[in-house]
């Protein structure tokens, strides 16, 4: 990932390293310097030599770089000259602006000319009315016009809580788009900086259908109006799919995160076995369906450990790293508690998303 990028004598100096071991120095678009590297808290040095209009000019940028939690020192120095001195933590990693990559001569392609046409949707405001109709008709059709209504203020309540996320870091929305038989999308016009952003923004959509849930659930034991019962455990069914270790899931993002940031074979081993605990549990209470998609989202533990030197954002510090998965681990056993408890109540509509699961 990029750590560093300043002015140097008119060109752009920029410092990329990760935790699997590596710095790189670039001068422009030249590396200049490469040294070995590792996640605990070190000095590095970077040198070279270069020359212009005043003759030869040595640079130097020396420094200190600890991963978790992060924090980059260093001072820059030209013939010995101090030209540059500052210090960077994850706040300002988080509040980073993304600049654009070099743009590629344009192919035709058919798979680039739909990838244009999708951006050109994605700007038309009226795109969201016919999606949302269009979501209202398919599901109007598969069940009824009020749980078609139901399912999709379920839909916009959980995409409301990525877009909540999103604006907490202060990134550009564009709003929440329904797709018919696929669910909804909150999208953004920003890229996030680091791990800890893409863990909230992804937990906080199947957080909010928690809370809307348990609200749902509260209002049937009060009126005992069985439609509330029908929304909670449905909606808990929805957000709890969502929540499954495998991309391009919720779930996925967050598994993906906390994997990228583990450096450690102990951080591994930990999260194989509180892997390896969610799929008993999950067979302990015969939901089978459960067990299995969990059991096969945690292989990825281990294929995305494996590529974690290949991230661009910073990784999730040890305090995040297990806020990330008490959060994940609430999420997840609040949605299956719903599911279970109004399963319980030999209602055979209302029993379905646990008859789904135990399958």
């Amino acid at each position: 990932m990029q750590l560093l990028e300043i002015e140097c004598l008119g060109k752009t100096l920029r410092l990329e390293g990760s935790m699997a071991g590596w710095q790189q120095l670039f001068w422009d678009d030249q590396c200049v310097s490469q040294i070995s590297a590792n996640a605990d808290s070190e000095s590095f040095l970077h040198q070279f030599s270069l020359q212009n209009e005043q003759g030869e000019l040595h640079v130097e940028l020396n420094g200190s770089l600890q991963w978790q939690p992060f924090e980059l020192q260093f001072k820059l120095l030209v013939n010995n000259e101090l030209l540059h001195e500052n210090s960077l933590n994850e706040k300002d990693i988080e509040q980073r602006q993304i600049g654009e990559h070099e743009k590629q001569p344009m192919k035709f392609s058919f798979i680039g000319m739909a990838g244009l046409g999708l951006k050109l949707l994605k700007s038309a405001k009226v795109i969201k009315v016919l999606f949302a109709a269009g979501s209202l008709a398919a599901y109007s059709w598969l069940f009824s016009i009020e749980f078609a209504i139901a399912l999709i203020l379920c839909l916009v309540f959980h995409e409301y809580g990525h877009i909540k996320a999103m604006k907490y870091f202060g990134l550009k929305t564009k709003g929440i788009y329904l797709i018919p038989f696929v669910g909804g999308l909150a999208l953004s016009d920003d890229k996030i900086n680091t791990r800890w952003q893409d863990i909230v923004i992804s937990i906080m959509g199947p957080f909010f259908g928690l809370i809307l849930s348990l609200a749902c659930l509260v209002g049937y034991w009060l009126t005992d109006i069985e439609i509330l019962a029908g929304l909670a455990v449905f909606n808990a069914l929805l957000n709890l799919f969502n929540m499954l270790p495998v991309l391009p899931l919720d779930g996925g993002h967050v598994l993906k995160s906390i994997a990228f940031s583990i450096n450690s074979k102990v951080g591994l081993v930990a999260c194989v076995l509180g892997a390896a605990l969610g799929v008993y549990i999950s067979y302990h209470f015969g939901l089978a369906l459960l067990g299995f998609l969990l059991a096969i989202g945690s292989i990825e533990i281990f294929f995305e450990y494996k590529r974690r030197h290949l991230s661009d954002l910073l990784p999730l510090n040890r305090y995040a790293q297990i806020v990330s998965v008490l959060w994940y681990v609430l999420t997840v056993g609040g949605l299956s508690a719903i599911i279970w408890f109004v399963g319980q109540t030999g209602n055979g509509a209302l029993s379905l998303p646990l008859k789904i699961l135990a399958s």
